[in-house]
C-alpha cells in the first residue's frame, strides 16, 4: 500500500523559530538606524546654521549693521545670500540674527535644539 502523506514543507515550531530569529534582528537594527537618522539630522541642521551665521557676517560686514532678519538673507533674490534653507526634521530656524551671537535651530526632529557659533 502506497502512502500518499508528503513530508515536505515546514513544521510550525521552524517558522516560529524564523520569525523570532527575524524580530530579534530587527529589534537589533531599528536602534542603530534612528541614532545614524538623528545624527544625520542633526548635521544637516547644523550646517544650515553654519551658512545662517557665514551669511549674517557677510551682511553685518557689508552694511555696518549689527541684526539682520533671516528674509534679508535667505531668498532668490540677487541681494539676498543663500537661496533656500530646506528643514530636514522639522526645526525653527531663527528671525533674526544678530551680530556675535550664535545661532540656534529649535524643535529639531520635535525635541533637540542645535546651536551654531562661530
Amino acid at each position: 500500500m502506497k502512502n500518499n502523506t508528503s513530508n515536505k514543507g515546514f513544521t510550525l515550531v521552524e517558522i516560529m523559530i524564523v520569525v523570532v530569529i527575524i524580530g530579534l534582528l530587527a529589534a537589533m537594527a531599528i536602534p542603530a538606524f534612528q541614532k545614524v537618522r538623528a545624527s544625520s539630522q542633526d548635521k544637516a541642521v547644523s550646517n544650515n546654521l553654519r551658512q545662517l551665521g557665514s551669511a549674517a557676517d557677510q551682511y553685518f560686514l557689508e552694511n555696518g549693521l549689527s541684526a539682520v532678519t533671516s528674509a534679508l538673507l535667505v531668498g532668490t533674490n540677487s541681494s539676498q545670500y543663500i537661496k533656500q534653507v530646506q528643514t530636514v526634521a522639522g526645526e525653527a530656524y531663527p528671525t533674526t540674527l544678530n551680530q556675535g551671537a550664535a545661532v540656534t535651530a529649535t524643535a529639531v526632529a520635535g525635541a533637540r535644539t542645535i546651536t551654531y557659533s562661530n
